[in-house]
């Protein structure tokens, strides 16, 4: 297939892509913009966003500010009031929320709570526990992992957005300059329908979403993919141990109706690992060809699988 072949794929059957990036060899080999968007476009990356808390967990490890990721997570709200009868919450690890594998209290999410609260991380531990086990996968797309947000928070003292542009995105040249805040309903509604924006949705208290509402270029995106097939070095700095890295990208758990091998936030494959966020943006890493693909899309609600696109036809293209 030709690059143009592709673009007119592109067009015709993955009409939301924004942009394209492919890396082999750690250098880029083909980059594409659509829908008016260019290099400077900056999408929201959805639950690609877990992966990047991910990250910013392993370095908070790396430097001691957590201990290791079996520490319980009510070790960093000490000031939370646990409920009579509750004994889940107390069990829950921040090994179990990064793998998914944490029980909450809803069958359907409760977004107009969520929303509705000043504080999305009290929100998410008031429905973290319950009266399920610990350890059965249960993927929560956006009410739950702001945990692990408010728990770098208070272990780094300082908000996340400001720990992550420290510690990973000016070393690796990511723009995401400040919070957003919205003020209601109907705003944030409006703002979904942008294509581009720049920065961090957060709550009312100024915390970082854990699950979702990052704003990322997919040069910015694919960069993050590539620290990780560097071991976590970029530019001859060790941003994230490699010892991280090796950890949260192996099976820890597994979407048993689905099949589907699952990290430390990263989604498990034969040949790599991938962040994946709705609408098909994604930061596909494959070890064995040493090769980044990251695709960002705008808003969509049906859309074609990524991952085919990206093994059958993007990968043998430049390879």
């Amino acid at each position: 297939m030709t690059e143009e072949e592709l673009r007119q794929l592109i067009i015709s059957d993955y009409s939301n892509i924004a942009g394209i990036d492919v890396l082999k060899d750690g250098s880029s080999v083909y980059e594409n913009y659509f829908n008016g968007c260019s290099r400077s476009s900056h999408i929201q990356i959805y639950s690609c966003t877990k992966s990047i808390i991910s990250i910013l967990i392993g370095i908070a490890a790396d430097q001691g500010l957590i201990k290791d990721v079996h520490q319980k997570i009510l070790d960093f709200f000490p000031d939370y009031q646990i409920k009579r009868g509750e004994h889940t919450i107390q069990k829950i690890t921040i090994e179990d929320m990064l793998t998914m594998t944490v029980p909450y209290k809803y069958k359907s999410a409760p977004y107009t709570k969520y929303f509705g609260s000043m504080d999305w991380v009290r929100a998410s531990l008031d429905l973290a526990g319950g009266k399920e086990p610990i350890g059965a996968f249960r993927y929560t797309p956006l009410i739950g992992p702001d945990i692990l947000s408010g728990i770098l928070a208070r272990a780094a003292k300082e908000p996340v957005l400001t720990f992550a542009q420290k510690n990973l995105f000016i070393p690796l040249g990511i723009d995401v300059p400040e919070n957003i805040i919205f003020q209601s309903k109907e705003e944030q509604m409006e703002f979904y329908k942008k294509k581009t924006a720049m920065g961090w949705t957060a709550d009312p208290n100024g915390v970082n979403t854990a699950g979702w509402g990052l704003h990322l270029s997919v040069r910015e995106m694919a960069s993050l993919g590539q620290l990780y097939l560097n071991h976590g070095r970029w530019n001859n700095q060790q941003i994230v141990s490699a010892d991280w890295i090796e950890e949260s990208t192996k099976e820890h758990s597994r979407w048993k109706e689905l099949n589907l091998p699952y990290g430390y936030l990263w989604w498990i494959g034969e040949d790599g690992f991938a962040a994946m966020g709705d609408c098909g943006n994604i930061i596909y890493v494959n070890r064995n060809r040493n090769m980044v693909t990251a695709i960002n899309c705008t808003r969509k609600s049906r859309i074609r699988e990524r991952i085919p696109l990206i093994r059958d036809v993007i990968e043998p293209m430049f390879c």
